[in-house]
């Protein structure tokens, strides 16, 4: 019977399966918790980024499912030989790409806990331990970041476990929405206007056209160098008081700390100023370096959230958390619920009815949601506010020894600073020769830094993203992965140096 081939079958019906026998469960749940463990073990010796071609798997696998039932061993025994192939190893030591997906035994096993469990918990009624647990850890987070107490339960607020940014905007921006046409009315929804900068991520823009925004009337304001690309609260203001004289409505502004491209920040007192005149929605975005900001030196980077009117992170980024798990507080969660509530009669029960629970699938744009504060759960209580700090602040110090690096070499530089892990850095201009005159000595270095990057990720022995910040094409060293020392971060500034002499030389 495949994976199950000693099992006696007492379902009543003569040779159907029993998908979820104990004993069974147990030892396939052994081999693949080996199988998980050798990988990690053996991770750094796989290239980082996949080097197949589109389409390779199509190759591989047969064209329709299998009609009788495979053992375990033989689908990981694929697992290893089909998909491992395929896959870019985020967990890998030498993955510096993007933002961290940073893993733990504690966020995998809470993980298994919440799928073991599997429930399905939109209301409070459906599974109160999971309800009540996200309240709870949401509240203990929400004071490691110092959050002011008007974004915690116990302060009138609340927190709720979203799927990822992208979701956190979505709901906020949607709740902004509708508190402002209720008072202008919905024939007007044309008139709002959603602001961001040109550094804030895509999210925001995705997030505007689902919740009906005119295209016309998004605003990617413009940053610069001079202010470390981060939005100004001037720029914000002209922009907005062009809008207001044009007969608009200023409704909400998405502001990052940390953003995607350069791990800018955005200066939260400012622009909430400004947004309190016009009563905009604020929603600050810290999605990436919102972890570190339980760190008490870099909690200042959240200084004005206090006028904020939601603030998110994700734990799934450099928290030690599976995927997904975006933390998002509010002070007014009754504007969510207003806007995304629904209370169809098989839904329905004494708990809601008086309004003496959360029912979080108010909160959300689904109707189901996962167990995911039970991960969360797991991973602060076995690690601990101070080992937290410590894996963080280590990161950051592995970042800042890979930007002394660079500083030792003249041939490259920093583009923009360093707010945490992150370095943004290229080979200089300086650097560059050939004929100027067919392009400029900007896009020259543009060109062959891409074409470094490229060569880097090509070799399989590290893995770097790339941003084009002011026109200026840049290498992005993120540190975040769980499994990254010091020595990685050493050898990777070998292999960039290695490749950019072989690129420079015959250049």
């Amino acid at each position: 019977m495949g994976s199950l081939p000693n099992q006696k079958l007492d379902t009543g019906f003569p040779g159907v399966i029993k998908p979820l026998h104990p004993e069974e469960f147990r030892r396939q749940g052994h081999l693949v918790i080996d199988f998980l463990a050798d990988y990690y073990k053996n991770v750094d010796k796989y290239p980082v980024r996949s080097q197949v071609e589109p389409g390779y798997l199509k190759k591989r696998l047969p064209e329709s499912a299998p009609y009788d039932a495979e053992p375990i061993e033989k689908i990981l025994g694929d697992v290893q030989n089909d998909i491992v192939p395929g896959i870019t190893h985020w967990q890998s030591p030498n993955y510096f790409a993007y933002f961290p997906s940073s893993g733990s035994i504690a966020g995998f096993l809470g993980e298994m806990l919440s799928t073991g469990f599997n429930v399905v918990g939109f209301n409070w009624m459906s599974s109160p331990a999971a309800t009540e647990l996200e309240s709870i850890v949401m509240d203990w987070l929400g004071k490691m970041l110092k959050l002011p107490s008007e974004f915690l339960f116990s302060g009138g607020g609340g927190g709720v476990l979203q799927g990822t940014t992208c979701e956190a905007i979505l709901c906020t921006m949607v709740a902004a929405r509708d508190r402002v046409l209720k008072m202008i009315g919905r024939e007007n929804i044309n008139k709002l206007v959603v602001y961001g900068s040109d550094q804030t991520h895509s999210a925001i823009q995705k997030a505007a056209q689902i919740a009906g925004i005119n295209p016309s009337n998004f605003r990617a304001i413009a940053t610069s160098k001079s202010n470390a690309f981060g939005l100004t609260a001037e720029a914000f203001r002209a922009q907005v008081e062009s809008d207001v004289e044009s007969g608009l409505v200023p409704l909400f502004l998405c502001a990052t700390i940390g953003t995607t491209s350069s791990t800018a920040v955005d200066p939260l007192g400012p622009l909430c100023s400004v947004a309190k005149e016009f009563n905009i929605w604020v929603h600050v975005d810290a999605a990436y370096a919102g972890s570190a900001c339980i760190c008490p030196e870099y909690r200042h980077f959240l200084d004005g959230v206090e006028n904020a009117d939601s603030f998110s992170f994700n734990a799934h980024k450099w928290f030690l958390t599976t995927l997904d798990c975006c933390c998002m507080w509010v002070k007014d969660p009754s504007a969510l619920v207003k806007a995304l509530s629904t209370y169809p009669e098989y839904l329905r029960n004494k708990a809601s009815d008086e309004k003496s629970v959360i029912d979080y699938k108010d909160w959300q744009i689904t109707l189901s949601r996962r167990f995911r504060s039970l991960k969360l759960w797991l991973v602060i209580r076995s690690y601990g506010v101070a080992n937290l700090r410590k894996f963080l602040r280590s990161h950051i110090k592995m970042a800042k020894n890979f930007e002394g690096l660079i500083g030792m070499d003249k041939r490259f530089e920093v583009v923009v600073p360093r707010n945490f892990a992150t370095v943004c850095f290229r080979i200089s201009p300086i650097e560059i020769s050939g004929n100027h005159q067919i392009v400029s000595k900007e896009e020259a270095a543009n060109n062959i830094n891409a074409k470094l990057l490229e060569t880097i990720n090509e070799s399989g022995k590290i893995y770097m993203t790339h941003a084009v910040i002011g026109g200026v094409y840049v290498m992005r060293f993120a540190v975040g992965a769980t499994l990254t020392e010091n020595r990685h971060v050493i050898l990777a500034w070998k292999i960039v140096q290695e490749h950019a002499n072989a690129l420079l030389n015959s250049s």
